[in-house]
């Protein structure tokens, strides 16, 4: 798994790329970057997960850990595009209740208030 991170209006936009799984996660924990984000002061966050190709269920675990430390901070953690396997595994695990999604960042930023600057 690979992480790479950017800003937008204060909102970190974390792009996960690779699988998300207990035995690929041990060098780069989703959980331990979004807890640096927060001693950072930023608790908007957004993963975009276009580039996942697998997720199993200790990843689903490190997305609900990490929306919860958020949380406890004062923030919100959404999802970004994610892979229709893992729309599924958030239908049946009802983590649709407790995760936002979105197929659109700038739907995504809107719903934290930003205004998403226009390409010209």
């Amino acid at each position: 798994m690979n992480l790479e991170e950017r800003t937008i209006g204060g909102v970190a936009i974390v792009k996960v790329t690779g699988e998300i799984t207990l035995k690929k996660s041990r060098n780069a924990m989703l959980h331990e970057h979004v807890r640096g984000l927060i001693q950072q002061g930023r608790t908007n966050v957004i993963v975009d997960l276009a580039g996942v190709s697998y997720i199993d269920s200790a990843g689903l675990g490190e997305l609900v850990q990490s929306h919860s430390t958020v949380k406890n901070h004062g923030g919100a953690l959404k999802l970004l595009n994610p892979t229709s396997r893992l729309r599924e595994l958030l239908v049946l695990t009802r983590l649709t209740t407790v995760l936002r999604t979105y197929d659109d960042e700038v739907q995504a930023l809107e719903s934290f208030g930003i205004q998403p600057p226009t390409a010209q």
